[in-house]
Protein backbone atom coordinates (compact mmCIF):
# COMPACT_ATOMS: atom_id res chain seq x y z
CA UNK A 1 0.00 0.00 0.00
CA UNK A 2 1.36 3.41 -0.94
CA UNK A 3 1.86 6.22 1.57
CA UNK A 4 -1.07 8.11 0.04
CA UNK A 5 -3.31 5.05 0.34
CA UNK A 6 -2.25 4.61 3.98
CA UNK A 7 -3.00 8.27 4.64
CA UNK A 8 -6.51 8.04 3.16
CA UNK A 9 -7.24 4.87 5.08
CA UNK A 10 -6.00 6.46 8.30
CA UNK A 11 -8.02 9.68 7.99
CA UNK A 12 -11.21 7.76 7.18
CA UNK A 13 -10.73 5.71 10.35
CA UNK A 14 -10.00 8.81 12.43
CA UNK A 15 -13.07 10.64 11.13
CA UNK A 16 -15.19 7.55 11.90
CA UNK A 17 -13.69 7.35 15.39
CA UNK A 18 -14.58 10.98 16.19
CA UNK A 19 -18.05 10.57 14.65
CA UNK A 20 -18.58 7.59 16.96
CA UNK A 21 -17.38 9.54 20.02
CA UNK A 22 -19.88 12.30 19.31
CA UNK A 23 -22.70 9.80 18.87
CA UNK A 24 -21.84 7.89 22.03
CA UNK A 25 -21.78 11.15 24.01
CA UNK A 26 -25.15 12.30 22.64
CA UNK A 27 -26.68 8.84 23.20
CA UNK A 28 -26.12 9.22 26.95
CA UNK A 29 -28.27 12.34 27.20
CA UNK A 30 -31.97 12.98 27.46
CA UNK A 31 -33.29 14.74 24.32
CA UNK A 32 -33.87 18.06 26.11
CA UNK A 33 -30.23 18.13 27.30
CA UNK A 34 -29.09 18.47 23.68
CA UNK A 35 -30.54 22.00 23.71
CA UNK A 36 -29.03 23.16 27.02
CA UNK A 37 -26.80 26.24 27.14
CA UNK A 38 -25.11 27.68 30.20
CA UNK A 39 -25.27 31.31 29.06
CA UNK A 40 -25.89 33.44 25.97
CA UNK A 41 -22.34 32.96 24.69
CA UNK A 42 -22.35 29.15 24.72
CA UNK A 43 -23.72 26.81 22.10
CA UNK A 44 -25.90 23.83 22.83
CA UNK A 45 -24.92 20.44 21.51
CA UNK A 46 -27.70 20.87 18.93
CA UNK A 47 -26.09 24.09 17.70
CA UNK A 48 -22.62 22.53 17.59
CA UNK A 49 -24.02 19.67 15.51
CA UNK A 50 -25.74 22.10 13.15
CA UNK A 51 -22.46 23.99 12.69
CA UNK A 52 -20.41 20.83 12.09
CA UNK A 53 -22.94 19.59 9.56
CA UNK A 54 -23.11 22.94 7.78
CA UNK A 55 -19.34 23.04 7.56
CA UNK A 56 -19.19 19.47 6.24
CA UNK A 57 -21.79 20.08 3.57
CA UNK A 58 -19.97 23.21 2.43
CA UNK A 59 -16.46 21.77 2.52
CA UNK A 60 -17.12 18.31 1.09
CA UNK A 61 -19.76 18.98 -1.60
CA UNK A 62 -17.91 19.06 -4.95
CA UNK A 63 -14.74 18.91 -2.87
CA UNK A 64 -12.25 18.98 -5.76
CA UNK A 65 -14.06 21.41 -8.03
CA UNK A 66 -15.64 24.25 -6.03
CA UNK A 67 -14.55 26.51 -3.19
CA UNK A 68 -15.12 24.87 0.19
CA UNK A 69 -17.05 27.90 1.43
CA UNK A 70 -20.12 27.53 -0.77
CA UNK A 71 -22.17 30.56 -1.79
CA UNK A 72 -25.30 28.84 -0.48
CA UNK A 73 -23.87 28.35 3.02
CA UNK A 74 -25.17 30.69 5.70
CA UNK A 75 -22.72 30.05 8.55
CA UNK A 76 -24.39 32.53 10.89
CA UNK A 77 -27.71 30.68 10.51
CA UNK A 78 -26.01 27.53 11.84
CA UNK A 79 -25.97 29.25 15.25
CA UNK A 80 -29.65 30.32 15.18
CA UNK A 81 -31.10 27.24 16.94
CA UNK A 82 -32.89 25.75 13.92
CA UNK A 83 -32.87 22.12 15.02
CA UNK A 84 -35.86 21.45 17.22
CA UNK A 85 -35.77 17.72 18.02
CA UNK A 86 -33.28 14.95 18.67
CA UNK A 87 -34.35 13.40 15.37
CA UNK A 88 -33.51 16.62 13.48
CA UNK A 89 -30.13 16.78 15.25
CA UNK A 90 -29.24 13.21 14.30
CA UNK A 91 -30.46 13.70 10.71
CA UNK A 92 -28.31 16.82 10.35
CA UNK A 93 -25.35 14.95 11.88
CA UNK A 94 -25.72 12.02 9.46
CA UNK A 95 -26.18 14.25 6.43
CA UNK A 96 -22.89 16.03 7.12
CA UNK A 97 -20.95 12.84 7.77
CA UNK A 98 -22.40 11.16 4.69
CA UNK A 99 -21.19 14.06 2.56
CA UNK A 100 -17.70 13.85 4.10
CA UNK A 101 -17.35 10.08 3.66
CA UNK A 102 -18.71 10.17 0.10
CA UNK A 103 -16.05 12.74 -0.84
CA UNK A 104 -13.27 10.83 0.92
CA UNK A 105 -14.32 7.50 -0.61
CA UNK A 106 -14.22 9.05 -4.08
CA UNK A 107 -10.73 10.51 -3.62
CA UNK A 108 -7.88 8.82 -5.44
CA UNK A 109 -4.43 8.68 -3.78
CA UNK A 110 -2.86 10.63 -6.63
CA UNK A 111 -5.25 13.55 -5.96
CA UNK A 112 -3.82 14.32 -2.51
CA UNK A 113 -1.44 16.94 -3.89
CA UNK A 114 -4.15 18.66 -5.97
CA UNK A 115 -5.03 22.21 -4.94
CA UNK A 116 -8.50 23.09 -3.70
CA UNK A 117 -9.75 26.39 -2.31
CA UNK A 118 -11.45 27.41 0.92
CA UNK A 119 -12.49 31.06 0.92
CA UNK A 120 -10.15 31.61 -2.05
CA UNK A 121 -7.13 30.26 -0.13
CA UNK A 122 -5.38 27.38 -1.84
CA UNK A 123 -4.79 24.15 0.06
CA UNK A 124 -3.41 20.83 -1.05
CA UNK A 125 -6.04 18.13 -0.61
CA UNK A 126 -3.97 16.80 2.31
CA UNK A 127 -3.96 20.23 3.97
CA UNK A 128 -7.72 20.57 3.48
CA UNK A 129 -8.34 17.14 4.99
CA UNK A 130 -6.02 17.90 7.93
CA UNK A 131 -7.79 21.22 8.47
CA UNK A 132 -11.11 19.42 8.88
CA UNK A 133 -9.55 16.59 10.89
CA UNK A 134 -8.56 19.26 13.42
CA UNK A 135 -11.82 21.24 13.21
CA UNK A 136 -14.36 18.47 13.76
CA UNK A 137 -12.62 16.80 16.74
CA UNK A 138 -12.35 20.27 18.32
CA UNK A 139 -16.14 20.54 18.26
CA UNK A 140 -16.70 16.88 19.12
CA UNK A 141 -14.53 17.44 22.20
CA UNK A 142 -16.95 20.25 23.12
CA UNK A 143 -19.87 17.85 22.69
CA UNK A 144 -18.23 15.19 24.86
CA UNK A 145 -17.25 17.68 27.57
CA UNK A 146 -20.72 19.23 27.60
CA UNK A 147 -22.39 15.82 27.67
CA UNK A 148 -20.28 14.77 30.67
CA UNK A 149 -21.27 17.95 32.49
CA UNK A 150 -24.94 17.45 31.71
CA UNK A 151 -25.00 13.76 32.61
CA UNK A 152 -23.52 14.41 36.09
CA UNK A 153 -23.48 10.71 37.08
CA UNK A 154 -23.49 7.30 35.45
CA UNK A 155 -21.33 8.60 32.61
CA UNK A 156 -20.10 5.77 30.40
CA UNK A 157 -16.50 6.65 29.64
CA UNK A 158 -15.58 7.02 25.98
CA UNK A 159 -11.86 6.62 26.60
CA UNK A 160 -9.75 5.09 29.36
CA UNK A 161 -11.91 5.38 32.50
CA UNK A 162 -10.63 7.42 35.42
CA UNK A 163 -8.16 5.47 37.58
CA UNK A 164 -8.00 2.63 35.04
CA UNK A 165 -4.85 3.63 33.10
CA UNK A 166 -2.64 0.96 34.66
CA UNK A 167 -5.17 -1.77 33.85
CA UNK A 168 -5.56 -0.47 30.29
CA UNK A 169 -1.79 -0.22 29.75
CA UNK A 170 -1.09 -3.69 31.17
CA UNK A 171 -3.53 -5.14 28.66
CA UNK A 172 -1.86 -3.25 25.81
CA UNK A 173 1.66 -4.28 26.81
CA UNK A 174 0.57 -7.91 27.22
CA UNK A 175 -0.06 -8.02 23.45
CA UNK A 176 2.53 -8.57 20.76
CA UNK A 177 3.82 -5.44 19.06
CA UNK A 178 1.88 -4.78 15.90
CA UNK A 179 1.32 -2.09 13.32
CA UNK A 180 -2.30 -1.01 13.21
CA UNK A 181 -4.41 2.10 13.47
CA UNK A 182 -5.39 2.87 17.08
CA UNK A 183 -8.97 3.42 15.93
CA UNK A 184 -9.45 -0.24 14.95
CA UNK A 185 -9.58 -1.42 18.55
CA UNK A 186 -11.22 1.75 19.89
CA UNK A 187 -14.11 1.52 17.43
CA UNK A 188 -14.70 -2.12 18.40
CA UNK A 189 -14.70 -1.12 22.07
CA UNK A 190 -17.16 1.74 21.53
CA UNK A 191 -19.73 -0.38 19.67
Amino acid sequence: MSTNELYLSSVKKQFLYYKTLGEKAMDQLEPEQLFTTTNEDTNSIATIVEHISGNMLSRWTDFLTTDGEKEWRNRDLEFAHNLLSKEEILNSWEKGWECLFTALNNLQPEQLSDIIYIRNEGHSVIEAINRQLAHYPYHIGQIVFYAKQLKTNDWESLSIPKNKSNHYNSGKFAQEKSIKNFTDEELRRLK
